[in-house]
């Protein structure tokens, strides 16, 4: 794979504001004094958002504020989700919604930029990537929860959720760790020039894509074959289109975007807005199919809770 641009990062955060890109030398982020070459930035067009004193800077306070909206949101999302007392696979999704608050608390110092130390800095990206693969994994074992394997809200279902959603978390964010640290020198090679990094590359850029697809194809298959039903496909197209405006922004027209505002904005403040959107319309989603007593394919006796 030497040949290919497969585990390389280096274009991505040429183009785009990603938390990963804090971790590699060309980041502002890994700048250190009396050093020339760290922190120079990716050759793309610089976010550089509000100016501060000191040459300082608050690179994307729009994502801030939508971070804190998006915070907001979701605590309602919570209590909302609280008070469907026999919604099925209520307590996973309210799993997947706390994961979404850490990722929107993580953002505010990664991708808006909100003035911290630098190694302060390095451990929010960690938490941030590792908050990313985790919950993203959540939303697709909630998939998996509503077509009733094992009991919902059991200590076994929510464990096993918790579990691996933690291992995920623990796993990616100590790759990150180490390749902003190089504790180990395995990824240091990954500092500079591609800023190849196949393990961070799979957690964070495909597993991610795997998750989000297989859990939109078992809600398809829940809602159409065994709830029989079209209009909550409705709010999970809805949901993937938001998702993929976000992304678009993200990775195509974020670049476009800074050059025409001279580094203020980029693509990271709509990607941060449309994500917010998408989840909830997500929940819209698994509100529509809690709403009602839906035949649902339980062999004996369900705990809801």
């Amino acid at each position: 794979m030497g040949s290919t641009q497969f585990g390389n990062f280096h274009n991505f955060c040429r183009d785009s504001t990603l938390p990963i890109c804090n971790l590699f030398s060309e980041s502002p982020t890994q700048r250190r004094a009396g050093s020339a070459l760290e922190g120079a930035g990716f050759g793309g067009c610089a976010l550089t958002g509000i100016n501060l004193s000191n040459g300082r800077n608050l690179s994307n306070l729009g994502s801030i504020l939508l971070c804190g909206i998006a915070i907001l949101v979701t605590i309602f999302l919570l209590w909302r989700s609280d008070r469907k007392q026999a919604a099925v696979g209520r307590r996973e999704f309210q799993l997947f919604l706390i994961g979404y608050i850490i990722i929107s608390i993580c953002e505010i110092f990664t991708v808006g930029g909100f003035l911290l130390e630098r190694k302060v800095r390095l451990g929010f990206t960690a938490a941030h990537l590792g908050a990313i693969v985790a919950t993203i994994w959540v939303l697709f074992l909630n998939g998996i929860v509503g077509y009733q394997l094992v009991d919902d809200g059991t200590t076994l279902s929510l464990g096993l959720i918790l579990v691996s959603g933690i291992a995920f978390f623990v796993g990616t964010g100590y790759i990150a760790l180490d390749t902003a640290f190089s504790y180990t020198n395995t990824f240091k090679s990954s500092l500079t020039g591609d800023n190849r990094n196949i393990g961070l590359y799979v957690l964070y850029q495909l597993w991610p894509l795997i998750c989000l697809a297989g859990f939109f194809l078992l809600e398809t298959v829940l809602v159409l074959r065994v709830l029989g039903e079209r209009k909550p496909m409705l709010y999970l197209l809805g949901a993937a289109l938001l998702f993929a405006i976000g992304q678009i922004f993200q990775y195509v027209i974020s670049t476009h975007i800074c050059q025409g505002t001279n580094g203020k904005i980029d693509g990271a403040l709509f990607e941060t807005l449309f994500t917010l959107l998408s989840v909830v319309m997500i929940w819209v989603f698994w509100s529509s199919i809690t709403e009602d007593d839906w035949p649902m394919p339980v062999s004996g006796e369900s705990t809801y809770t």
